[in-house]
C-alpha cells in the first residue's frame, strides 16, 4: 500500500483509509472509527486558494498544538503533571482525537448517530451550544483551547448530507446569538454541502497535502505516537488509551474492570502502532 501511495497509484484518501483498517479502525466501532486530519485552517476567505501554503493546517503538529500559543501550556502540563499512586503517566491531553462521542457530534443529523447521541445524553439532545452548528466555530474552538483535540472522521471528505439537517430535528438555538441550529454552517468558500465535500476532497489530494501527509500519519499511526518521539512532539494521550497500555484479563475485581473498559470505550482510543 506504502509503495502504491508513492507511487501515486492510490489517492491520498484511500490511503488514510487503508491505513486506518491496518491499525484496527473500523466504521463498525464508534469506540475505534476511522479518523482523518483537519487539512485546512482557511475557513474565512471567500474563495479557497489550494496554491497557497497558508491555507493549510501543519500537519507536522498535533490539532492540540497547531496554535503555537497552545503549546506552552500543553508541555507546562505534561512536566508538572505528578500521579500521587504512580500508577499514571505524565501525558499533554486528557482527552482524545477520536471518540465515540465525537463521531457523535460530527454525525448528529444522520441517523443511527442521532439515536445514539440521545441515548448517550439520556434521552434528549444536547444543549445547542455544544453541538456540531458550524465548521469555522469548531475550527476556532479548536485553536484558542488546547483540550479541545478532535480531528475529522473520513464523512467530511465524500459525504455532504452529514451537514443538512434533512430530518427536520430541533437541536435547539444558541444561547448568545438565539440563532436556531439546523444545517451545518459552512466556510464562505463553500456554497453548498455539495461544494464543501467537492473542495475539501480536493484540498486533501493536492500536492501540499501530497508531500505532508506523512508527517501526520507519524504522529497517529506510526513512530510518534508513543515514546521519546511522541513526548517531543507534543503528542502523548492519557494512558488508556495506548494499545496493550492495561491488562484487561489480569483484573480480578469486576467492578474495576468494567470502569476501566467503560473508560477505555468512551474516552478514545489510540489507533495500533503499525
Amino acid at each position: 500500500v506504502l509503495q502504491k501511495w508513492v507511487n501515486r497509484e492510490i489517492s491520498n484518501f484511500d490511503y488514510l483509509i487503508q491505513l486506518n483498517t491496518m491499525a484496527g479502525r473500523t466504521y463498525n466501532d464508534l469506540a475505534q472509527y476511522p479518523v482523518f486530519p483537519w487539512i485546512l485552517r482557511d475557513y474565512t476567505s471567500e474563495e479557497l486558494d489550494l496554491n497557497n501554503p497558508a491555507v493549510f493546517r501543519d500537519l507536522s503538529k498535533p490539532i492540540g498544538v497547531v496554535n503555537e500559543k497552545n503549546a506552552k501550556t500543553v508541555r507546562e502540563k505534561y512536566e508538572n503533571f505528578e500521579d500521587p499512586l504512580g500508577m499514571i503517566d505524565k501525558f499533554h491531553y486528557g482527552t482524545h482525537y477520536s471518540n465515540a462521542a465525537g463521531v457523535m457530534h460530527y454525525l448528529i443529523r444522520v441517523e443511527p448517530f442521532t439515536t445514539l447521541h440521545i441515548q448517550l445524553q439520556s434521552g434528549r439532545f444536547d444543549c445547542a451550544d455544544r453541538q456540531f452548528h458550524s465548521i469555522p466555530a469548531t475550527w476556532q474552538a479548536l485553536m484558542d483551547n488546547p483540550n479541545d483535540v478532535k480531528e475529522l472522521i473520513p464523512e467530511f471528505f465524500y459525504f455532504p448530507e452529514f451537514l443538512e439537517n434533512q430530518n427536520g430535528f430541533n437541536l435547539g438555538q444558541l444561547q448568545m446569538s438565539k440563532e436556531v441550529v439546523n444545517n451545518v454552517v459552512l466556510p464562505k468558500w463553500a456554497h453548498s454541502p455539495e461544494d464543501f465535500i467537492y473542495k475539501h476532497r480536493k484540498a486533501l489530494e493536492s500536492e501540499y497535502v501530497s508531500a505532508h501527509l506523512h508527517e501526520w500519519i507519524d504522529l497517529i499511526f506510526g513512530y510518534k505516537q508513543r515514546g521519546p518521539a511522541a513526548v517531543e512532539a507534543l503528542n502523548v494521550f492519557y494512558y488508556c488509551t495506548y494499545e496493550g497500555a492495561v491488562d484487561l484479563d489480569a483484573l480480578t475485581d469486576e467492578k474495576e474492570r468494567k470502569a476501566l473498559e467503560g473508560m477505555i470505550n468512551n474516552f478514545g482510543q489510540t489507533p495500533c502502532q503499525l
